[in-house]
C-alpha cells in the first residue's frame, strides 16, 4: 500500500514538473489593478499650435477643446516631427522615429521597424484592452498594420489621407469604407464622426476593465471637405481654404465635446488619462496657414510661430499638448514651459499607469511625471533634434533643428541660431553673433546623427506568405523610387507557389488597365459639403481616351515575366515560384510609354515544386535602387 501510494505521489510531482516544463515559458498577460487608469490619446492631423481658440486664434471658436484646455496641464513647449509618420512611429515606440526606418510618408519609409516594441504591445502585455481608430500611416501590410502591432480592436483608413493609393476607392469623408480589423466595412457619417463613435463603443463595451484607446483622426488633414454649415462663420474673413479647413477643426470640437460627455456619462472621466495633441504644425501648402517667401504667416494664424509642416522652423514642430487625470491629481488648467517631446508620452504612461516597461529598450524620452505634478520641478536643460527627410536615404545636414530650452539652431542653406526666448517668432538671426554656441550644437547634432543613422540602409520589407495575411494586397504608396520605377522590399516568408495580379487602378473600381483618368471617385458626399477642387477629383461624367497599353509585366528576384494585356482586362496575373527571403519586386504596364502598377494582389497557392533550383533567385533590392 504504501509503495503504491509512493508511486501515485511520484507520479503527480512528475506531472506537475513537466506542466511547469511545458507552460512556464509561455507568456503571460500582466494583472492589473482595478483602480489602474484607463488611458486616451487623441491627436490630430496637421492641426496647429494656434488653431484653437485657448492659444489665441482669432477666428476659431472650439468651446470644447477650451474646456479641456481649462482642465488639463498643457506643454507650451512641446515638439513633434514636422511631419505624419514621424511624429507617429515616435509615440508608439518612444524613441526618435528614425530609429524605425520612419523618416517620410511614402516610398517604404512610413514603415514601423517589425522589431519595435509599441505602446499598444505594452498596454496589452500589462492587462489593458487596446484600440486604435482613424490614420495609422505606419504600414498597410503584415507585419507593420495596428492589429500587428498590439492593438486588438482597429478601425482606419487606408495610407496617410483620403485619395492616396492605399484609401478605399471613392472615400470622401462622408459614408466612406475602412478596414475594422483587416476586413473592408462600411460606415455611416462623416469620417471624424465615425472615429469618435466607435471609440465610445469601444469605451462602454471595456467600462469595467482597464483600456487604451488612440484616437487619431484624420482631420484637419486634406482634402479639406466638411459640410458647408461648418465652414460659413469663418468665410467672411478667410480664402475658401482657410475656411472649410477651420470648418473642420469646429466639426472635430464639435464630436470631442459628445465624447467627453459620453465619458462623464459611464462615469469614466476621473480615472482616465487623456491626452490631446497634434502631429505636426499645420500644412503651409493645402492647410491652415499660407506663408510667404520667408516662411512668416501672412494668412491663417500659428501663434506668432514662423514655418509649418514640413517647411521647418518652430511651426514645423511644436505642437499643443494637453494632459487630465482628474482622479491622479492631473489638471487645474496649469502651464509647463519646459522642453518637452512626442517620445516622452510612452515613459511618461509607462510611470503614470504602472506598466512593465520592457527590457532591453531604452527611451529616447524620458517621462514627464514630475512636471505633470509640478511645473517648477528641476528639469534637465535637454537637447533635442528634428530634422525633416523625405528622402529615400537620409542626409546628413539636410533640415534640421536643434532645440534647447534658450536656442533653436536651424539647419537649413546656411545655419541660423535664434534666441527662442527673447525671439519666439524667429524674426532676428544671431548666429554671427555667437558662433560659438552654433559649433557646439552642431556638433551636438553631428553626435545625434551619428548614433539614430546605424540602420538607415536596412529596408523594412513587407512579409508574403504569412497566413495572418492572404492575399496581400500592396501599393505604390509603399514601394521605393528608383530611375527604373517602383520597386517593393519584400520578404517571402514561405517557400511555394505565388500568384501576382497587377492593377494600375483601385480593384474594387473595377476600372480596366488602359482607361485612363476620368470616373475617379464617386458621388457621394451630401449637396452641403465643400470641396478643395485642387486635391479632389470627382466624376465629370467625361470619356477619357484609352491608354495604348499592350503588356503586363512583372520582375521579382532573377525572373522577369511578360504577358500581353487586352482593352477588356482589369489586371494581369502571373505565377511564381519563390523560396524564403529578402527579395525586391517590380510590375509594370508598356506600350506607347510605361505606367505604373499601383496595386499588386498577391496569392500564397501552395508548395511549389522546383524542377530546377537555380530558375529563381533571389535580389536584395539594392540591385535596383542602389547598385550600378
Amino acid at each position: 500500500m504504501k509503495i503504491r501510494h509512493l508511486y501515485i505521489l511520484s507520479t503527480v510531482i512528475l506531472l506537475v514538473a513537466l506542466s511547469y516544463a511545458l507552460f512556464s515559458n509561455i507568456p503571460k498577460k500582466n494583472t492589473v489593478s482595478a483602480n489602474q487608469p484607463n488611458v486616451i490619446l487623441i491627436m490630430l492631423d496637421d492641426l496647429g499650435y494656434g488653431d484653437i481658440q485657448a492659444h489665441g486664434n482669432p477666428y476659431l471658436k472650439t468651446p470644447h477643446l477650451d474646456r479641456l484646455h481649462g482642465e488639463s496641464v498643457r506643454f507650451t513647449n512641446f515638439h513633434v516631427d514636422p511631419s505624419c509618420s514621424p511624429s507617429r512611429a515616435a509615440i508608439l515606440t518612444g524613441q526618435y522615429s528614425s530609429r524605425s526606418g520612419v523618416w517620410h510618408t511614402i516610398g517604404g519609409r512610413s514603415l514601423l521597424q517589425k522589431d519595435k516594441i509599441t505602446m499598444a504591445e505594452i498596454f496589452r502585455d500589462s492587462g489593458y484592452e487596446t484600440a486604435y481608430f482613424g490614420k495609422w500611416h505606419l504600414g498597410e501590410n503584415y507585419p507593420y498594420r495596428p492589429m500587428d502591432r498590439g492593438f486588438t480592436e482597429t478601425l482606419v483608413h487606408g495610407g496617410g489621407a483620403s485619395a492616396v493609393h492605399p484609401d478605399y476607392w471613392g472615400n470622401d469623408y462622408f459614408d466612406d469604407i475602412y478596414k475594422n480589423n483587416g476586413v473592408f466595412k462600411k460606415y455611416e457619417g462623416y469620417s471624424n464622426s465615425v472615429w469618435f463613435d466607435e471609440a465610445s463603443k469601444f469605451i462602454r463595451e471595456n467600462q469595467d476593465k482597464p483600456f487604451f484607446a488612440y484616437i487619431s483622426s484624420n482631420i484637419p488633414h486634406a482634402p479639406l471637405l466638411v459640410e458647408k454649415k461648418y465652414a460659413e462663420p469663418y468665410t467672411a474673413d478667410l480664402s475658401e481654404r482657410i475656411a472649410n479647413y477651420y470648418g473642420m477643426v469646429a466639426k472635430f470640437d464639435e464630436d470631442l465635446g459628445k465624447f467627453l460627455k459620453e465619458l462623464d456619462r459611464v462615469n469614466l472621466t476621473e480615472n482616465t488619462i487623456l491626452i490631446f495633441m497634434s502631429d505636426n504644425g499645420p500644412g503651409p501648402w493645402f492647410g491652415g496657414i499660407i506663408l510667404d517667401d520667408d516662411l512668416f504667416v501672412k494668412e491663417g494664424y500659428n501663434a506668432g510661430m514662423r514655418g509649418g509642416k514640413i517647411r521647418g522652423y518652430e511651426g514645423a514642430h511644436r505642437v499643443p499638448f494637453f494632459i487630465r487625470w482628474p482622479s491622479g491629481g492631473i489638471g487645474g488648467g496649469k502651464d509647463v514651459d519646459k522642453l518637452a517631446a512626442h517620445f516622452d508620452i510612452l515613459p511618461t504612461l509607462v510611470d503614470l499607469a504602472g506598466l512593465e516597461a520592457p527590457e532591453n529598450v531604452e527611451f529616447d524620452g524620458m517621462s514627464l511625471q514630475p512636471l505633470i505634478h509640478n511645473p517648477k520641478s528641476d528639469w534637465t536643460d535637454r537637447t533635442l533634434f528634428v530634422h525633416n527627410q523625405r528622402l529615400q536615404y537620409p542626409e546628413k545636414y539636410k533640415d534640421f533643428q536643434v532645440l534647447t530650452e534658450q536656442w533653436r539652431l536651424e539647419g537649413r542653406e546656411k545655419k541660423e541660431l535664434y534666441d527662442i526666448k527673447k525671439d519666439p517668432g524667429q524674426n532676428n538671426d544671431v548666429a554671427n553673433k555667437h558662433k560659438d554656441v552654433v559649433d557646439l550644437l552642431t556638433k551636438e547634432y553631428e553626435n545625434w546623427w551619428q548614433d539614430i543613422s546605424v540602420d538607415f540602409n536596412l529596408y523594412n520589407n513587407i512579409i508574403i506568405g504569412n497566413e495572418r495575411e492572404i492575399p496581400s494586397l500592396i501599393y505604390a504608396h509603399d514601394a521605393l523610387r528608383s530611375d527604373e520605377g517602383l520597386v517593393w522590399a519584400i520578404d517571402v516568408e514561405k517557400e511555394g507557389l505565388y500568384e501576382f495580379a497587377i492593377y494600375r487602378w483601385p480593384l474594387e473600381s473595377g476600372r480596366r488597365i488602359v482607361e485612363n483618368e476620368g470616373t475617379t471617385f464617386r458621388h457621394n458626399m451630401p449637396p452641403t459639403s465643400t470641396i478643395d477642387t485642387n486635391r479632389f477629383r470627382i466624376d465629370d461624367g467625361e470619356r477619357r481616351e484609352d491608354a495604348q497599353i499592350n503588356k503586363a509585366h512583372l520582375a521579382i528576384g532573377n525572373l522577369e515575366k511578360e504577358v500581353a494585356v487586352t482593352d477588356a482586362m482589369t489586371s494581369s496575373t502571373f505565377t511564381v515560384q519563390l523560396k524564403p527571403g529578402e527579395t525586391a519586386l517590380k510590375a509594370w504596364f508598356s506600350g506607347d510609354k510605361e505606367y505604373g502598377a499601383n496595386y499588386v494582389k498577391i496569392h500564397y497557392i501552395g508548395p511549389a515544386v522546383f524542377d530546377n533550383p537555380s530558375a529563381y533567385q533571389a535580389v536584395h533590392p539594392d540591385k535596383w535602387l542602389r547598385d550600378k
